[in-house]
C-alpha cells in the first residue's frame, strides 16, 4: 500500500499494536517527531508521552508510553516501550503511583546527574497527568 508502513508498539507485557499505518507521532528524546512512509533510518530514545497513530484506513488512536526506544526505517517503525497503555486504560491511580515513585527517585538520587534525570522523568509524568487525565 502506498503511503503506509508497518508499525509495532511493544511493551514487556504485550504487543499493543501491529498494523499498517499512514502516520505515527512519537515522543522522541529531542521532542515529538512524526514518522511517515519512507522515513530516513533513525533510532531514538522515547520519553514519557503520548503516541498518536493514524491507521491505513484513516482511524486515529493514542497510547501512553513511559520510556523506551524507537527504531525507524523506510519500511516501518518499531517502538519498544518500557511500559505502555492504550489511552483508555490510563487511570489516575496509575499515574499518581508513577509520580510518587518518581518523586522518591528524585529524593534518593545518589548524584546530581541521577537527580537531574529523575527530575526530568518526574516532569514528563506530571505533563502526562495534566494533559491526559481530566481535572
Amino acid at each position: 500500500m502506498a503511503g503506509t508502513f508497518k508499525f509495532e508498539l511493544v511493551s514487556p507485557e504485550r504487543l499493543l499494536l501491529s498494523a499498517e499505518v499512514s502516520e505515527v507521532v512519537i515522543p522522541g528524546s529531542e521532542g515529538y517527531l512524526t514518522v511517515l512512509a519512507g522515513h530516513a533510518p533513525l533510532m531514538t530514545t522515547i520519553m514519557p508521552g503520548t503516541v498518536a497513530v493514524k491507521t491505513a484506513d484513516g482511524k486515529s488512536d493514542s497510547y501512553v508510553v513511559f520510556g523506551g526506544f524507537a527504531d525507524i526505517t523506510p519500511e516501518g517503525c518499531s517502538l519498544l516501550a518500557e511500559s505502555a497503555l492504550h489511552i483508555d486504560e490510563v487511570s489516575r491511580e496509575d499515574i499518581t503511583a508513577r509520580i510518587a515513585h518518581a518523586r522518591k527517585q528524585v529524593e534518593d538520587a545518589s548524584s546530581q546527574e541521577h537527580r537531574t534525570k529523575a527530575e526530568q522523568f518526574l516532569h514528563q509524568l506530571m505533563t502526562i497527568e495534566g494533559t491526559i487525565l481530566p481535572a
